[in-house]
């Protein structure tokens, strides 16, 4: 029989910051949604199995449009643009979901990326083989050191996301752990798992359907 070891529940609090920012191109003014959301849960860990920490194996899925979690019951709509599980966060396309979404990761600065290239190429996801945003250490959003035990985003890199209606937005992930603040490299493996898969990130999303921010 494997041993089975229950990790104390965790209380969850999910908080957003909102702001938005009118542009005038010199024909139309657009809004921009600019948000900011901390502590999002993606199948934070609740027991150990032989050693392993493990989730229950659910996504968390999340709306742009709204700025809100989606409820799992409506994960096969076009309600929601990104699911969280982990380290794995997938887009409302390909075969994760039935909507128009896509994504790609861009080299560069959240701020300083104005206008989403007109020669990108969006990617779906093909699970499990393949991630529109990759899966892996160094590969794609973060790396992860097993020496700390500990996953970091990379900074520099941002998600281009197509979404599940064809709109589009962009991502920086912040943090993966619980308060936006990564644990001490000295700090117990418990205490490390206690407080990850909690993402702080922040988007923009363009509702207009353009590719400018």
């Amino acid at each position: 029989m494997r041993r089975l070891s229950i990790i104390a529940g965790l209380a969850v609090s999910l908080f957003v910051i909102q702001s938005c920012e009118k542009k005038d191109t010199g024909e139309t003014t657009v809004t921009i949604k600019q948000s900011t959301v901390r502590d999002l849960p993606a199948d934070t860990i609740v027991a150990l199995v032989n050693g392993q920490p493990v989730g229950v194996g659910k996504f968390t899925f999340y709306s742009f449009e709204s700025n809100a979690i989606v409820p799992s019951s409506d994960s096969a709509s076009t309600k929601w643009d990104l699911g969280f599980r982990g380290s794995t966060i997938i887009i409302n396309g390909g075969n994760s979901g039935p909507g128009q979404g896509g994504a790609f990761v861009f080299t560069g600065t959240f701020d300083e990326l104005k206008k989403v290239p007109a020669d990108s190429t969006f990617r779906i996801d093909n699970a499990p083989a393949a991630y529109a945003i990759p899966l892996g250490s160094n590969r794609g959003w973060y790396v992860y050191s097993p020496q700390t035990t500990l996953l970091t985003p990379i900074p520099g890199r941002v998600l281009v996301i197509k979404t599940a209606k064809g709109k589009y937005a962009i991502v920086e992930i912040l943090n993966y752990y619980k308060g936006g603040v990564t644990p001490a490299v000295s700090a117990s493996d418990d205490i490390k798992l206690k407080t990850q898969r909690f993402y702080t990130f922040r988007y923009a999303y363009q509702s207009d359907g353009s590719m400018n921010f």
